[in-house]
């Protein structure tokens, strides 16, 4: 039984459970693109905050890319994970290498999505991070790291669906979490939207251009 008709519609339930963030201009919302553009686009119009995009790239051990040894993202971020890096014994610079390579993808992205606006101000704000869902939660996880080195004054994550055990497991990582739906058995985020096509990069810089409108004076 699926629960959102679609991205939008994810976006505009979402909306509702964040309402107390409502045109306050020291919130941030940040989607993990490309899904969470569309419903952190809604939830922006509804509560009339700024809205930007937050890219996160996974840097996988070699050999074994599946295991994430640590993450980069926007705003010059970038956090490790000590325990993976001492267990597979990675050398710096076989670190610096896969690094280098997933910041090309990341810049290229951040070209494609930002054009010529400056990255948002993190530092004392109070971070939204929106995407379409969580599964395992691993790129949420790499984005809600990679902020906290940013100083924001709180970090939410907030997703129309998820996993019941990975929303569980965020709110210890971090201040608030909201899961407007944890079905059980979970099958996965697109077991729970009518439509779930792929959202498109045009689709991602035509939402980003409407939300530099925001918040409506």
């Amino acid at each position: 039984m699926s629960i959102f008709k679609d991205r939008v519609d994810a976006g505009r339930r979402l909306a509702k459970e964040l309402s107390k963030y409502a045109n306050r201009p020291d919130v941030l919302i940040l989607a993990l693109p490309r899904g969470g553009v569309p419903v952190a686009f809604e939830v922006a119009k509804e509560l009339n905050v700024k809205m930007d995009v937050f890219i996160v790239r996974k840097l996988g051990v070699p050999g074994n890319e599946e295991l994430a040894m640590g993450a980069i993202a926007s705003n010059d971020i970038r956090v490790l994970n000590e325990d993976v890096v001492r267990s597979f014994h990675v050398p710096d610079r076989v670190i610096a290498t896969v690094a280098a390579n997933e910041l090309r993808e990341l810049e290229r992205r951040e070209r494609l999505y930002r054009g010529d606006r400056p990255k948002p101000d993190i530092s004392g704000a109070t971070v939204i991070l929106i995407d379409d869902g969580l599964a395992t939660g691993a790129t949420m996880r790499a984005a809600a790291a990679a902020l906290k080195t940013k100083n924001p004054a709180k970090i939410v994550v907030a997703v129309p669906t998820a996993a019941p055990d990975t929303c569980e497991f965020f709110k210890k990582e971090v201040d608030e979490v909201i899961c407007v739906t944890t079905p059980e058995p979970f099958y996965g985020v697109g077991a729970w939207y009518v439509d779930f096509r792929q959202t498109t990069d045009e689709e991602v810089i035509e939402l980003l251009e409407k939300a530099r409108a925001l918040p409506a004076k």
